[in-house]
């Protein structure tokens, strides 16, 4: 063991192999999941999260950074994508009163009819992708283990992580 190698806790195979999964089912269903909106309605996943957070929103509107936390997208990012929907008419952004660096992003009459057009195939897409290939118990257990990944408090046992 190399002076580099001390203290770490490599992956042993079994972790190894769960943690490759994970990224390889994540990847590939965010990619069909994708694909599948654009082609049938010409927008993408993050695009799609957008309108379906601001839809759920009150008002419509969200704030430019409380929505970039929503939709786990940087503030770079997601500032191009509501360029591009606001291109499409799907949303508009207008200043906020409250604070003049900040921006409201605005889902509009246009936004809400595609979110309306795309939700029933995207939902079906993910539940063939998804909970069709899963039982009931197994829909619990991952979800259980999602809130436990999800979780912003570190490692498992672990104070502040």
């Amino acid at each position: 063991m190399s002076a580099e190698d001390e203290g770490v806790r490599w992956l042993d195979a079994e972790e190894q192999a769960m943690w490759r999964h994970l990224l390889r089912a994540e990847s590939r269903i965010e990619e069909e999941l994708d694909r599948d909106l654009q082609t049938r309605n010409g927008i993408g996943l993050i695009e799609f999260g957008i309108l379906v957070a601001l839809s759920e929103a009150p008002g419509a509107r969200m704030r430019m950074r409380v929505l970039a936390d929503s939709v786990i997208v940087s503030k770079s990012r997601l500032s191009h994508q509501i360029t591009r929907l606001e291109r499409t008419g799907y949303v508009r952004r207008e200043p906020c009163e409250e604070d003049r660096r900040g921006y409201w992003a605005i889902l509009t009459d246009d936004g809400l009819a595609i979110l309306r057009g795309s939700a029933k195939g995207h939902v079906a897409r993910v539940r063939e992708r998804v909970f069709d290939r899963l039982t009931r118990d197994q829909v619990r257990q991952l979800s259980a283990i999602m809130r436990t990944l999800e979780a912003d408090d570190g490692p498992a046992g672990a104070a502040g992580g």
